[in-house]
């Protein structure tokens, strides 16, 4: 049966995240660990990841994953912008080891004009710079999974080959994973509306990175057309992907295992629960 769920809140606390997919009825789900849009944030205690723990385990939901918030650009070549990403991907893997999720998904960011290769050197760093700052012991509970792009401008990781150059330029690769987007992954020009251009994605991944660090799968249908590098989320079947592209994703032999999750908008057309139901029909139907 396949695993899916969606990004939910953690406002009120974060153990409530976990009720609210419950009550959805995920079978995963992806939260951010505190305020995503600004650099300030609230220590999280031990109180509140045990009571997060608790819950977790008592709801049967997971894996639970963390991500990111939306200012840290690890590509970026100004020391300031540079320095507090780096401080925040520390800061998030050591709040993955206390909440006991075990994916912390990233976006990889900009480099400002610079070029990628420069842009693939800094997020490197900045990888290995925060790998060096988490505690002892967080590398054995926390994989940090690479996201991709949509290949807006400026931007590092919309190529599957630039992730991988990435993923194995850093001092400890094992510790490091991929989240697909299918969205992104369209957006930036490969191909997922039918079982030919699944196909010829999958080949460009297993090329580019290699298909076993495959961790998790954003699963967001597309409102621009492929190519289009526009990062523009839409319901579940009903974009450019449409329900045979999200089919053939959702019961591909080498797909149907991970966890599916969904940063679908909510709204008059369809909410959380909504999208989840679509998905589960779009496997059953192939089933």
């Amino acid at each position: 049966m396949v695993k899916v769920g969606v990004h939910v809140s953690i406002a009120g606390s974060i153990a409530r995240a976990v009720e609210r997919a419950a009550a959805i009825d995920c079978d995963t789900f992806q939260i951010f660990s505190r305020n995503p849009r600004g650099w300030t944030f609230k220590q999280l205690t031990e109180e509140d990841a045990t009571l997060f723990r608790e819950a977790l385990a008592a709801s049967g939901i997971g894996p639970a994953v963390v991500h990111m918030p939306y200012l840290p650009n690890l590509a970026s070549p100004k020391e300031e912008i540079r320095t507090k990403s780096v401080d925040a991907l520390a800061e998030e893997l050591h709040r993955c080891s206390m909440l006991g999720v075990p994916y912390l998904v990233t976006h990889l960011g900009h480099h400002m004009g610079e070029g990628t290769r420069a842009g693939e050197e800094r997020v490197q760093q900045a990888i290995d710079t925060a790998f060096s700052m988490s505690d002892p012991g967080t590398g054995d509970s926390v994989m940090l999974l690479l996201e991709n792009t949509a290949g807006e401008k400026n931007s590092v990781g919309s190529r599957f080959e630039e992730i991988g150059r990435i993923r194995e330029s850093c001092s400890d690769p094992g510790r490091i994973g991929v989240c697909l987007d299918t969205c992104h992954a369209f957006a930036a020009g490969y191909d997922l509306r039918n079982e030919e251009g699944l196909r010829r994605t999958l080949d460009a991944f297993e090329d580019g990175i290699g298909r076993e660090h495959l961790c998790v799968i954003h699963l967001n249908d597309a409102k621009a057309e492929a190519g289009s590098h526009l990062d523009r989320h839409t319901h579940i079947g009903l974009g450019m992907i449409g329900e045979e592209g999200c089919a053939g994703i959702l019961t591909h032999p080498g797909l149907m295992a991970l966890p599916f999750i969904c940063e679908t908008p909510e709204d008059a057309v369809r909410d959380n629960a909504a999208n989840i139901q679509a998905v589960r029909r779009l496997a059953a139907s192939r089933a």
